[in-house]
């Protein structure tokens, strides 16, 4: 669930420092230690990263489309299971980080020029259980916090 007290401002400083972190945490690395779990049950930073990349997708996207469309209706992703629809697992570690920093870098386009009221429009999301109201801010919250772990996770794997 998202940090519910992150600011709007805050929001958009943790998804702008998100891939400028991770880049600065695995600039110079081999490919193949990026690849490489530090104990078999756990994640790569190439694993971390495509599952980071896939909540940018799924999330991101609702964001997006709460923004485009007036209360429009969401069905539910689950970013584990978008993970399996994409090649991001296959792809190398710095190919899919620019991929995901110019994918965050159209997101902030979206979202910086927003008033604060824009932050409230809504979306009805199904398929998660019961229907569920949801903001632009909940989503953007919940990207941002999801993040912070993530980086880290990376940081101890690099380390």
């Amino acid at each position: 669930m998202p940090n519910k007290t992150l600011t709007e401002e805050q929001v958009l400083a943790l998804l702008r420092e998100t891939p400028r972190r991770i880049a600065a945490l695995t600039a110079g690395l081999e490919p193949a230690r990026l690849r490489a779990r530090p104990t078999p049950e756990k994640w790569s930073a190439n694993e971390v990263l495509a599952h980071v990349r896939a909540c940018a997708d799924v999330w991101g996207g609702c964001m997006a489309t709460m923004i485009a469309e007036d209360a429009p209706t969401l069905r539910a992703v689950n970013p584990l299971t978008w993970t399996k629809r994409t090649d991001y697992l296959e792809l190398e570690f710095q190919p899919s980080l620019r991929a995901f920093a110019a994918q965050r870098a159209g997101l902030l386009a979206v979202l910086e020029p927003l008033p604060h009221e824009a932050w409230s429009r809504t979306a009805t999301v199904t398929g998660a259980g019961k229907v569920l109201q949801r903001t632009v801010l909940f989503y953007g919250r919940w990207l941002a916090g999801h993040e912070r772990p993530h980086v880290k996770q990376i940081a101890d794997i690099v380390s």
